[in-house]
Protein backbone atom coordinates (compact mmCIF):
# COMPACT_ATOMS: atom_id res chain seq x y z
CA UNK A 1 0.00 0.00 0.00
CA UNK A 2 1.97 3.30 -1.31
CA UNK A 3 1.92 6.46 0.87
CA UNK A 4 -0.23 9.31 -0.32
CA UNK A 5 1.94 12.72 0.11
CA UNK A 6 -0.97 14.94 -0.41
CA UNK A 7 -3.30 13.03 2.43
CA UNK A 8 0.31 13.48 4.42
CA UNK A 9 0.57 16.75 3.98
CA UNK A 10 -3.08 17.69 4.95
CA UNK A 11 -2.67 16.09 8.39
CA UNK A 12 0.77 17.59 8.68
CA UNK A 13 -1.07 21.01 8.45
CA UNK A 14 -3.55 20.13 10.14
CA UNK A 15 -1.15 19.86 13.41
CA UNK A 16 -0.45 24.10 14.47
CA UNK A 17 2.82 23.22 15.03
CA UNK A 18 3.92 27.01 15.47
CA UNK A 19 7.60 26.91 16.34
CA UNK A 20 8.45 25.36 19.38
CA UNK A 21 5.13 23.66 19.89
CA UNK A 22 5.24 20.00 18.80
CA UNK A 23 1.24 20.25 17.69
CA UNK A 24 1.11 16.38 17.26
CA UNK A 25 3.23 16.81 14.10
CA UNK A 26 6.02 14.42 14.76
CA UNK A 27 3.83 12.37 16.33
CA UNK A 28 2.25 11.87 13.53
CA UNK A 29 5.22 10.94 11.51
CA UNK A 30 6.20 8.62 14.35
CA UNK A 31 3.43 6.69 14.02
CA UNK A 32 3.17 6.26 10.31
CA UNK A 33 7.11 5.38 9.97
CA UNK A 34 7.08 3.19 12.56
CA UNK A 35 3.91 1.06 11.09
CA UNK A 36 6.64 0.86 7.78
CA UNK A 37 9.24 -0.23 10.10
CA UNK A 38 11.46 2.78 10.66
CA UNK A 39 12.84 2.81 13.85
CA UNK A 40 11.69 5.86 15.35
CA UNK A 41 13.29 7.68 18.21
CA UNK A 42 12.61 11.08 19.49
CA UNK A 43 15.50 13.76 20.07
CA UNK A 44 14.10 16.15 22.10
CA UNK A 45 16.28 18.80 23.65
CA UNK A 46 14.99 21.72 25.63
CA UNK A 47 11.39 23.16 24.57
CA UNK A 48 12.41 21.57 21.26
CA UNK A 49 10.82 18.16 19.75
CA UNK A 50 12.95 16.30 17.18
CA UNK A 51 12.32 13.12 15.41
CA UNK A 52 15.19 10.35 13.81
CA UNK A 53 14.08 7.52 12.12
CA UNK A 54 16.20 5.01 10.21
CA UNK A 55 15.27 2.27 8.08
CA UNK A 56 18.02 -0.81 7.70
CA UNK A 57 21.18 -1.37 9.69
CA UNK A 58 24.04 0.99 9.67
CA UNK A 59 26.67 -1.49 9.02
CA UNK A 60 25.45 -2.77 5.44
CA UNK A 61 26.22 -0.50 2.43
CA UNK A 62 25.66 3.43 1.92
CA UNK A 63 22.97 5.81 4.02
CA UNK A 64 20.87 8.53 2.77
CA UNK A 65 19.57 11.21 4.64
CA UNK A 66 16.74 13.17 4.48
CA UNK A 67 16.06 16.56 6.22
CA UNK A 68 13.72 18.50 7.13
CA UNK A 69 11.36 20.50 9.62
CA UNK A 70 7.47 20.61 10.62
CA UNK A 71 7.14 23.56 12.79
CA UNK A 72 5.83 27.06 11.05
CA UNK A 73 5.69 30.66 11.29
CA UNK A 74 3.05 32.09 13.26
CA UNK A 75 -0.01 32.88 11.26
CA UNK A 76 -0.34 36.78 11.45
CA UNK A 77 -3.49 38.64 10.75
CA UNK A 78 -6.03 35.34 10.98
CA UNK A 79 -8.64 37.73 9.25
CA UNK A 80 -6.74 38.32 6.69
CA UNK A 81 -7.03 34.64 5.62
CA UNK A 82 -9.19 33.69 3.24
CA UNK A 83 -9.00 30.18 4.59
CA UNK A 84 -8.40 28.46 7.86
CA UNK A 85 -4.58 28.36 8.36
CA UNK A 86 -4.60 24.70 9.50
CA UNK A 87 -7.73 23.45 7.63
CA UNK A 88 -5.53 21.54 4.47
CA UNK A 89 -8.54 22.79 2.43
CA UNK A 90 -7.71 22.22 -1.48
CA UNK A 91 -9.62 24.39 -4.11
CA UNK A 92 -8.50 25.28 -7.71
CA UNK A 93 -5.67 22.81 -7.60
CA UNK A 94 -4.05 24.11 -4.70
CA UNK A 95 -3.78 23.03 -0.74
CA UNK A 96 -3.98 26.13 1.59
CA UNK A 97 -2.45 26.49 5.26
CA UNK A 98 0.22 27.51 6.92
CA UNK A 99 3.17 25.22 6.53
CA UNK A 100 2.22 24.13 3.17
CA UNK A 101 5.15 25.26 1.33
CA UNK A 102 7.46 25.29 3.91
CA UNK A 103 7.79 22.80 4.51
CA UNK A 104 5.34 20.26 5.42
CA UNK A 105 4.49 18.87 1.73
CA UNK A 106 8.24 18.22 1.39
CA UNK A 107 8.75 16.35 4.81
CA UNK A 108 5.86 14.31 3.66
CA UNK A 109 6.67 13.79 -0.12
CA UNK A 110 10.12 12.45 1.17
CA UNK A 111 8.22 9.94 3.95
CA UNK A 112 6.12 8.70 1.76
CA UNK A 113 9.24 8.29 -1.12
CA UNK A 114 11.24 6.48 1.71
CA UNK A 115 7.88 4.02 3.32
CA UNK A 116 7.43 2.93 -0.56
CA UNK A 117 10.97 2.69 -0.91
CA UNK A 118 11.45 0.02 1.41
CA UNK A 119 8.84 -1.85 1.18
CA UNK A 120 9.01 -2.08 -2.79
CA UNK A 121 12.45 -2.52 -3.02
CA UNK A 122 14.47 -2.45 0.12
CA UNK A 123 18.22 -1.44 -0.50
CA UNK A 124 21.16 -2.59 0.51
CA UNK A 125 21.92 0.23 2.84
CA UNK A 126 19.79 2.50 4.97
CA UNK A 127 17.73 5.47 4.90
CA UNK A 128 17.90 8.16 7.61
CA UNK A 129 14.99 10.72 8.34
CA UNK A 130 15.91 13.99 10.28
CA UNK A 131 12.93 15.54 11.54
CA UNK A 132 13.00 18.90 13.61
CA UNK A 133 10.71 21.21 15.41
CA UNK A 134 12.57 24.57 15.49
CA UNK A 135 13.81 25.37 12.12
CA UNK A 136 12.04 28.91 12.34
CA UNK A 137 13.51 30.23 15.51
CA UNK A 138 17.09 30.17 16.56
CA UNK A 139 17.15 26.47 16.12
CA UNK A 140 19.76 25.60 18.69
CA UNK A 141 17.84 22.58 19.71
CA UNK A 142 16.21 21.61 16.15
CA UNK A 143 18.97 19.90 13.79
CA UNK A 144 21.95 20.56 15.85
CA UNK A 145 20.26 18.26 18.25
CA UNK A 146 19.84 15.78 15.83
CA UNK A 147 23.96 15.61 14.90
CA UNK A 148 24.49 15.79 18.02
CA UNK A 149 22.48 12.48 18.85
CA UNK A 150 23.35 10.96 15.89
CA UNK A 151 27.24 11.59 16.29
CA UNK A 152 27.22 10.43 20.36
CA UNK A 153 25.24 7.21 19.41
CA UNK A 154 27.17 6.71 15.75
CA UNK A 155 24.62 7.39 13.44
CA UNK A 156 25.45 8.70 10.24
CA UNK A 157 24.30 10.24 6.76
CA UNK A 158 26.72 9.35 3.78
CA UNK A 159 24.52 12.02 1.54
CA UNK A 160 21.54 14.08 2.94
CA UNK A 161 19.18 16.39 1.24
CA UNK A 162 17.19 19.21 2.75
CA UNK A 163 13.47 19.26 1.40
CA UNK A 164 13.25 22.69 1.75
CA UNK A 165 11.73 25.11 -0.98
CA UNK A 166 14.10 25.89 -3.73
CA UNK A 167 12.00 26.55 -6.80
CA UNK A 168 10.86 30.30 -6.79
CA UNK A 169 8.70 29.73 -9.97
CA UNK A 170 8.79 26.89 -11.69
CA UNK A 171 8.71 23.10 -10.31
CA UNK A 172 12.51 22.10 -10.99
CA UNK A 173 14.20 24.77 -11.38
CA UNK A 174 16.63 25.43 -9.08
CA UNK A 175 18.52 23.38 -5.98
CA UNK A 176 20.58 24.79 -3.53
CA UNK A 177 24.13 23.46 -3.27
CA UNK A 178 25.14 26.40 -0.68
CA UNK A 179 23.93 28.95 1.64
CA UNK A 180 25.13 32.45 2.73
CA UNK A 181 25.91 32.70 6.08
CA UNK A 182 23.98 35.00 8.71
CA UNK A 183 24.79 36.55 12.32
CA UNK A 184 23.19 39.68 13.70
CA UNK A 185 25.07 42.49 15.94
CA UNK A 186 23.21 44.36 18.48
CA UNK A 187 24.49 47.61 19.44
CA UNK A 188 23.87 49.74 22.39
CA UNK A 189 24.91 53.67 22.46
CA UNK A 190 25.29 54.97 26.20
CA UNK A 191 24.99 58.98 26.62
CA UNK A 192 23.94 61.24 29.82
CA UNK A 193 19.81 62.46 29.58
CA UNK A 194 18.72 65.45 29.44
CA UNK A 195 16.96 68.85 28.76
CA UNK A 196 16.78 69.24 24.67
CA UNK A 197 17.01 73.01 25.02
CA UNK A 198 20.37 72.24 27.27
CA UNK A 199 22.22 69.82 25.00
CA UNK A 200 25.30 70.83 26.50
CA UNK A 201 24.44 69.09 29.50
CA UNK A 202 23.78 65.95 28.65
CA UNK A 203 25.72 63.69 26.07
CA UNK A 204 23.27 62.30 22.97
CA UNK A 205 23.16 58.86 22.22
CA UNK A 206 21.95 59.61 18.90
CA UNK A 207 24.37 60.97 16.98
CA UNK A 208 26.71 58.22 17.48
CA UNK A 209 24.28 55.35 16.37
CA UNK A 210 23.36 57.23 13.25
CA UNK A 211 26.82 57.88 12.34
CA UNK A 212 27.19 54.57 13.45
CA UNK A 213 24.49 52.96 11.21
CA UNK A 214 25.43 55.20 8.11
CA UNK A 215 29.14 54.12 8.11
CA UNK A 216 27.96 50.28 8.06
CA UNK A 217 25.48 50.72 5.26
CA UNK A 218 27.50 52.37 3.29
CA UNK A 219 30.48 49.68 3.37
CA UNK A 220 30.48 47.66 0.51
CA UNK A 221 31.60 44.10 1.87
CA UNK A 222 32.51 42.42 -1.43
CA UNK A 223 31.19 41.96 -5.30
CA UNK A 224 30.32 38.60 -5.15
CA UNK A 225 32.38 35.21 -5.68
CA UNK A 226 32.08 32.32 -7.86
CA UNK A 227 29.22 30.52 -6.15
CA UNK A 228 27.55 33.30 -4.42
CA UNK A 229 26.16 37.12 -5.08
CA UNK A 230 27.74 40.16 -2.73
CA UNK A 231 27.07 39.78 0.68
CA UNK A 232 24.45 42.30 2.51
CA UNK A 233 24.31 44.31 5.51
CA UNK A 234 20.74 45.86 6.61
CA UNK A 235 20.15 47.92 9.10
CA UNK A 236 17.12 46.53 10.58
CA UNK A 237 16.22 48.41 13.68
CA UNK A 238 16.98 51.35 15.44
CA UNK A 239 14.96 51.65 18.90
CA UNK A 240 15.01 54.61 21.63
CA UNK A 241 11.67 54.04 22.97
CA UNK A 242 11.68 58.21 23.93
CA UNK A 243 8.07 59.32 23.80
CA UNK A 244 9.36 62.86 24.76
CA UNK A 245 10.67 65.56 22.32
CA UNK A 246 11.73 67.67 24.33
CA UNK A 247 14.60 64.74 26.49
CA UNK A 248 17.82 63.73 25.12
CA UNK A 249 17.45 59.59 25.85
CA UNK A 250 20.33 58.13 27.75
CA UNK A 251 20.73 55.41 25.34
CA UNK A 252 19.41 53.69 22.22
CA UNK A 253 19.76 50.55 20.58
CA UNK A 254 19.93 49.06 17.03
CA UNK A 255 20.91 45.94 15.27
CA UNK A 256 21.98 44.87 11.88
CA UNK A 257 21.65 41.70 9.99
CA UNK A 258 25.02 40.60 7.58
CA UNK A 259 24.13 37.81 4.52
CA UNK A 260 27.67 36.94 4.27
CA UNK A 261 29.41 35.02 1.23
CA UNK A 262 32.68 32.43 1.35
CA UNK A 263 34.36 35.91 0.81
CA UNK A 264 34.15 36.26 5.26
CA UNK A 265 33.74 34.15 8.45
CA UNK A 266 31.53 35.42 10.89
CA UNK A 267 34.92 35.91 13.25
CA UNK A 268 36.30 38.60 10.62
CA UNK A 269 32.94 40.75 10.31
CA UNK A 270 32.92 40.43 13.95
CA UNK A 271 36.72 42.33 14.29
CA UNK A 272 35.36 44.65 11.35
CA UNK A 273 32.44 45.36 13.38
CA UNK A 274 34.10 46.27 16.29
CA UNK A 275 36.78 48.29 14.41
CA UNK A 276 33.84 50.43 13.36
CA UNK A 277 32.15 50.79 17.09
CA UNK A 278 35.82 51.84 17.98
CA UNK A 279 36.31 54.40 16.02
CA UNK A 280 32.72 55.74 16.18
CA UNK A 281 32.93 55.80 19.93
CA UNK A 282 36.19 57.45 20.00
CA UNK A 283 35.14 60.32 17.75
CA UNK A 284 31.93 61.14 19.85
CA UNK A 285 32.93 60.15 23.60
CA UNK A 286 29.91 57.75 23.65
CA UNK A 287 30.12 54.29 24.78
CA UNK A 288 29.14 51.59 22.57
CA UNK A 289 28.72 47.98 23.30
CA UNK A 290 27.98 45.51 20.33
CA UNK A 291 26.90 41.43 21.05
CA UNK A 292 26.82 39.20 18.13
CA UNK A 293 24.91 36.30 17.40
CA UNK A 294 26.00 34.21 14.53
CA UNK A 295 22.93 31.99 12.89
CA UNK A 296 25.73 30.21 10.39
CA UNK A 297 28.85 30.18 8.20
CA UNK A 298 28.63 30.04 4.57
CA UNK A 299 29.22 27.37 2.32
CA UNK A 300 29.29 25.02 -0.74
CA UNK A 301 28.70 21.48 -1.79
CA UNK A 302 30.91 20.92 -4.09
CA UNK A 303 28.80 20.16 -7.47
CA UNK A 304 29.55 16.14 -8.02
CA UNK A 305 27.89 12.79 -7.05
CA UNK A 306 24.99 14.09 -5.08
CA UNK A 307 23.73 17.15 -7.34
CA UNK A 308 24.45 15.36 -10.38
CA UNK A 309 22.25 12.57 -8.32
CA UNK A 310 19.57 15.19 -8.03
CA UNK A 311 19.78 17.03 -11.03
CA UNK A 312 19.06 13.88 -12.86
CA UNK A 313 15.69 12.38 -11.10
CA UNK A 314 14.43 16.26 -11.42
CA UNK A 315 15.03 16.30 -14.95
CA UNK A 316 13.57 12.71 -15.71
CA UNK A 317 10.39 14.17 -13.90
CA UNK A 318 10.02 17.59 -14.36
CA UNK A 319 11.94 18.02 -17.84
CA UNK A 320 14.14 21.14 -16.33
CA UNK A 321 17.08 20.87 -15.39
CA UNK A 322 17.55 22.26 -11.75
CA UNK A 323 19.95 25.53 -11.63
CA UNK A 324 22.67 25.03 -8.87
CA UNK A 325 22.37 28.08 -6.61
CA UNK A 326 23.70 29.87 -3.22
CA UNK A 327 20.69 32.32 -3.05
CA UNK A 328 17.91 32.82 -0.33
CA UNK A 329 18.44 32.96 3.41
CA UNK A 330 19.50 30.06 5.42
CA UNK A 331 18.20 26.54 6.12
CA UNK A 332 19.19 23.57 8.31
CA UNK A 333 21.47 22.42 5.52
CA UNK A 334 24.23 25.14 7.39
CA UNK A 335 24.21 22.14 10.00
CA UNK A 336 24.05 18.95 8.37
CA UNK A 337 26.97 20.49 5.54
CA UNK A 338 29.54 19.48 9.01
CA UNK A 339 28.19 15.98 8.92
CA UNK A 340 28.46 15.18 5.27
CA UNK A 341 27.69 16.34 1.95
CA UNK A 342 24.39 18.21 1.52
CA UNK A 343 22.06 19.64 -1.23
CA UNK A 344 18.76 21.18 -0.91
CA UNK A 345 15.40 20.29 -3.24
CA UNK A 346 12.11 21.40 -2.75
CA UNK A 347 9.20 22.78 -4.37
CA UNK A 348 7.45 26.28 -5.10
CA UNK A 349 8.30 28.83 -2.67
CA UNK A 350 6.60 31.10 -3.88
CA UNK A 351 4.03 32.07 -0.85
CA UNK A 352 5.76 30.75 2.31
CA UNK A 353 5.55 32.71 5.17
CA UNK A 354 2.83 35.22 3.37
CA UNK A 355 -1.25 34.83 4.04
CA UNK A 356 -2.79 31.99 2.21
CA UNK A 357 0.21 30.07 2.04
CA UNK A 358 -0.14 27.23 -0.11
CA UNK A 359 1.20 24.60 -2.85
CA UNK A 360 0.50 22.95 -6.07
CA UNK A 361 -1.45 19.35 -5.36
CA UNK A 362 -0.02 18.10 -8.40
CA UNK A 363 3.55 18.72 -7.21
CA UNK A 364 3.67 16.93 -4.11
CA UNK A 365 2.99 14.22 -6.15
CA UNK A 366 5.63 15.43 -8.20
CA UNK A 367 8.17 15.73 -5.28
CA UNK A 368 7.10 12.49 -4.16
CA UNK A 369 8.19 11.18 -7.42
CA UNK A 370 11.86 12.84 -7.70
CA UNK A 371 12.81 11.81 -4.17
CA UNK A 372 11.62 8.37 -5.22
CA UNK A 373 13.92 8.29 -8.07
CA UNK A 374 17.03 9.66 -6.34
CA UNK A 375 16.18 6.72 -3.83
CA UNK A 376 16.39 3.76 -6.99
CA UNK A 377 19.48 5.72 -8.49
CA UNK A 378 21.95 6.15 -5.34
CA UNK A 379 20.93 2.26 -3.82
CA UNK A 380 21.14 1.30 -7.58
Amino acid sequence: MTVDPVKLTADLIRCASVTPVEGGALQLLDQVLSAAGFTCTRVDRGEVSNLFARWGVGANGRTFGFNGHTDVVPVGDLDAWTVDPFGAEIKDGFMYGRGATDMKSGVAAFAAAAIDFVQDTPPDGSIVLAITGDEEGIAVDGTVALLDWMDANNERMDHCLVGEPTCPNEMGEMMKIGRRGSMNAYFICKGVQGHSAYPHRAKNPMPAMAQLMANLAAHELDQGTEHFDASTLAVVTIDTGNPADNVIPAETRSTVNIRFNDTHTSDALTTWLQTEVDKVSAATDIEISMRVRVSGESFVTPLGELSDLISKAVKAETGVTPKPSTTGGTSDARFVKSHCPVVEFGLVGRTMHEVDERVEVENIHKLKAIYTRILTDYFA
